[in-house]
């Protein structure tokens, strides 16, 4: 792979990690573990994912964000949990993609990823606020399925083809960023209708 290419892969692979820091780790995992993906030799610091604790840790958090993301509330509470540890893990998968030995190299690739995989995850948080307030259950069902799926294809496009990858993240950046403000809005607005009206002081 080329740089520009290693940098592709990284940025996109750490904004998945926001959305899905378990699923992208499991099938990476399990990818090479397996044959499935060829690594390259610039990316042989990723051969720790193959490890079976860590397929087999990667394997419990994937059952369990599966069902918590598509329940009202539970997502939120899961999602502020991680809040922490998705940028984190997202910062070491793009530093074990990259694998430079010049350290401004490491600390760039360490800065990209943890700030493409908060982005991504304060994006993914903020619609949740949004579909939250909706009364009916299915809107969260169908949202994290729509993650999931979105996930899983994504990675396999960077995989095959880190720049269109890139391009996509990108555009999920943009879009994470307007989700982040919407919701923002919303909860203003929300508060806004339930507080009690300001009686004037007599």
């Amino acid at each position: 792979m080329t740089p520009v290419e290693l940098i592709a892969l990284a940025a996109s692979t750490s904004l998945l990690a926001g959305w899905r820091l378990y699923l992208v780790t499991l099938i990476t995992g399990l990818g090479m573990k397996f044959g499935w993906i060829a690594l390259p030799e610039q990316l042989k610091m990723l051969d720790v994912l193959a490890n079976y604790w860590v397929i087999g840790i990667a394997a419990v958090g994937t059952f369990m964000e599966f069902f918590a993301d598509k329940i009202a509330i539970v997502d939120s509470a899961w999602d502020a949990v991680h809040s922490f540890i998705r940028p984190l893990g997202g910062a070491l998968l793009a530093l074990a993609i990259v694998d430079s030995a010049d350290p401004a190299w490491q600390v760039g690739s360490f800065l990209l990823g943890g700030g493409a995989a908060f982005i991504a995850h304060a994006g993914k948080a903020g619609a949740r606020t949004l579909v939250n307030a909706s009364p009916e259950p299915f809107s969260n069902v169908i949202v994290s399925t729509d993650e999931d799926v979105a996930t899983g294809g994504l990675l396999a496009l960077a995989i095959a083809n880190p720049i269109a990858a890139a391009l996509i993240a990108l555009g999920l950046v943009i879009l994470s960023l307007w989700l982040v403000v919407a919701a923002r809005q919303a909860m203003k607005r929300f508060i806004d209708r339930v507080s009690p009206p300001r009686t004037p002081a007599a």
